[in-house]
């Protein structure tokens, strides 16, 4: 009765556990603080500033690491798990308006660059850092035209400044752009005063000020009249920078009304021009599932319907010696497979890592994790994974004891520990480069510990409960009995090579996918806005399909070849399009991306493996699956003696 009491209590516990993990994982898909809000005229509106980005060197850094303008006291707003991890750092701006009041050349400060503030201004222009503004969780975009059409693009953020040279001058200058003309779009209500902001837009200016007298914060200047309108253009004298140069920092603002409405104000900065590709994407993979499907349809319902017919309808000795094909090997085909225990871990971690993708992909189909919420999705994917450790464990386990294993406990600790750990490794690498570059990207010691927290805390207990629960259940019994002398597997032909089969078995779930790839590369290392995620869930289930179908095919004809080792090939086999993702992503990286600073480029192979080791146990698991299900299903439909 005591053990039923201490089970029922940890099961207790561990429900509790589950459900707070669920309940904060819901609260993460929730858009905290992106209510709409109405202001009324003369309302004040607080300008947020962000960070400094580049696609040179995918480090971020506080926008109050160059000498801007800055308020009496720097207030930093509360972040979440996943901004924090991705380098956000909001921040409170001395940029002020007014509700539908426009504002015409409004100084804001006036700085002289030493030589130190110079430096890094040249610097961060060299590298083409741009800057990021939030107002009422709306982002600052520059808009322009594209040439091959009348659309307007949104590009997020604006450029530090600009090299440049004067007229009859050679020399190469630095120019910051030290006049900002912002315009905030809202849409009214017609039965109240109030007012929604729709939309936040800038267009930059390089300026050199100039004024009379001494310098003070209302002093009028020559260079813009705050009497007139859109006084500022681009052939003023732009704004050099150098050691003792005097900047003074400007603005307006404007205000207009639009017809666009809240609820779809997000919708020009997601706006995607290359819906065609995308629709490309999927017709492409559509065509590699059909192609798969009829060959799996021809195995299935031709090949193998007649092998059973044929070995069922065996019924002398003699006809039973001159069989062959894959009922030769039914005394080996279920012999557990040398690191039995490691392919128990990588499936544990392949239905971890399946469940939290799956969960999320749906949430994110469905609209819940939109870009207006910060972080939200990486905080989701974290803690989604916490509470699949429960599956986890539970998948490595019975596996483990289908293979006649009996230390439970050292597979559970192996199947928590050990991708968390690889990946905790090369973060922490990487996160002490990004320190040692003083960005704002590095992650906290107070955010590692809580990452640490988690995976300690929760993931591992749960992926103990799981084990326990699997280990307790019957183990999974084969349609056949093994042998127990193994049978010598015959030589076999090079196109069935264990390595040219797992090579020439991961392109087609590579090829699926490899389109949608170049969005979510681009989205990532260009920092651009990905939210496509209906498209992304129908690649996701395209890449299941395809998986599945090519680890079967492959594996029949393995079978058919009387080697019996298919355990461990058929996870590489689908797992090995892991390989050709780190091949593209470096072919991207050298086609596509302008990074030269070798920290970045250990930045972007370093989170590129990560990925591609993710996406190996993910595909891996879904075709060992595959063929567990494949093979099991085949021998028991015959009859064996």
């Amino acid at each position: 009765m005591e053990v039923i009491g201490r089970r029922s209590h940890a099961i207790q516990m561990c429900m509790y556990i589950t459900l707070f993990l669920v309940a904060t994982v819901a609260h993460s898909f929730y858009l905290p603080g992106v209510a709409p809000m109405d202001f009324l005229k003369g309302d004040l509106l607080k300008v947020k500033v962000n960070k400094l980005t580049s696609i040179k060197t995918q480090l971020p850094y506080s926008y109050y690491s160059l000498p801007y303008c800055k308020p009496e006291k720097i207030v930093e707003s509360a972040e979440n798990l996943g901004e924090v991890l991705r380098g956000d750092r909001i921040e409170n701006s001395p940029y002020v308006f007014k509700m539908r009041e426009p504002q015409i050349c409004n100084s804001v400060c006036r700085a002289v660059l030493t030589a130190k503030d110079a430096k890094k201004f040249k610097k961060k222009i060299d590298d083409a850092y741009r800057v990021y503004m939030i107002l009422d969780n709306l982002p600052l975009v520059v808009p322009y035209k594209r040439n091959d059409t009348d659309s307007m693009v949104y590009q997020h953020g604006f450029d530090v400044g600009f090299k440049g040279q004067y007229t009859g001058s050679s020399e190469k200058r630095y120019f910051v752009y030290n006049h900002l003309s912002f315009t905030v779009k809202y849409h009214k209500d017609e039965e109240m005063d109030a007012a929604r902001i729709v939309g936040f837009e800038v267009r930059p200016f390089s300026i050199k000020h100039g004024y009379e007298g001494k310098w003070n914060n209302n002093k009028r200047l020559t260079t813009c009249d705050p009497h007139a309108k859109h006084t500022i253009t681009s052939s003023q004298t732009p704004q050099e920078v150098k050691e003792n140069m005097e900047i003074i920092f400007t603005y307006d603002v404007d205000f207009q009304e639009s017809e666009v409405k809240w609820a779809s104000r997000w919708d020009t900065y997601l706006y995607m021009p290359d819906d065609q590709i995308h629709w490309f994407s999927i017709v492409n993979s559509l065509m590699i599932v059909l192609f798969l499907s009829g060959m799996v349809a021809m195995i299935m319902l031709r090949t193998l319907y007649r092998d059973i017919s044929q070995y069922n309808q065996l019924e002398t000795q003699e006809e039973a010696q001159e069989e062959t094909g894959w009922k030769l090997v039914h005394g080996d085909v279920f012999r557990p497979p040398t690191s039995s225990d490691l392919l128990c871990v990588c499936v544990g971690t392949g239905v971890q890592f399946f469940g939290m993708i799956l969960v999320t992909m749906f949430f994110a189909a469905l609209g819940f994790l939109s870009p207006s919420n910060r972080g939200g999705l990486m905080t989701a994917m974290l803690l989604l994974w916490v509470v699949m450790g429960l599956f986890a464990g539970y998948a490595s386990a019975r596996l483990y004891k289908m293979f006649k294993g009996t230390e439970w406990k050292k597979i559970t600790l192996q199947t928590a520990f050990m991708f968390p750990a690889i990946l905790f490794a090369v973060f922490f690498v990487l996160n002490a480069l990004i320190w040692g570059e003083k960005s704002s990207g590095a992650v906290p010691f107070g955010t590692m510990f809580a990452l640490v927290l988690l995976w300690f805390g929760i993931s591992v207990p749960l992926v103990f409960v799981g084990s326990y629960v699997g280990f307790r259940r019957p183990a999974i019994e084969h349609p056949v009995k093994t042998n127990k002398i193994p049978r010598q597997i015959p030589e076999q032909a090079w196109y069935m090579s264990p390595i040219f089969s797992i090579l020439i078995g991961g392109i087609l779930p590579f090829g699926a996918v490899f389109i949608e790839l170049f969005f979510i590369l681009t989205s990532i290392w260009l920092h651009q806005f990905y939210y496509i995620f209906g498209f992304l869930f129908l690649v996701l289930i395209i890449l299941v399909v395809t998986c599945v179908e090519i680890t079967m095919v492959l594996c029949y004809f393995q079978l058919c070849s009387e080697d019996y080792l298919w355990w461990w090939r058929s996870y590489l086999t689908a797992g090995s399009s892991a390989l050709y993702l780190f091949l593209y992503a470096t072919f991207y990286f050298f086609t596509r991306l302008s990074i030269t600073n070798a920290v970045s480029g250990a930045l972007y192979f370093g989170y590129m493996l990560i990925a591609s080791y993710a996406f190996f146990v993910l595909t891996g698991t879904i075709g060992f699956y595959a063929c567990f299900c494949f093979t099991r299903l085949i021998y028991s439909s015959v009859k064996i003696d």
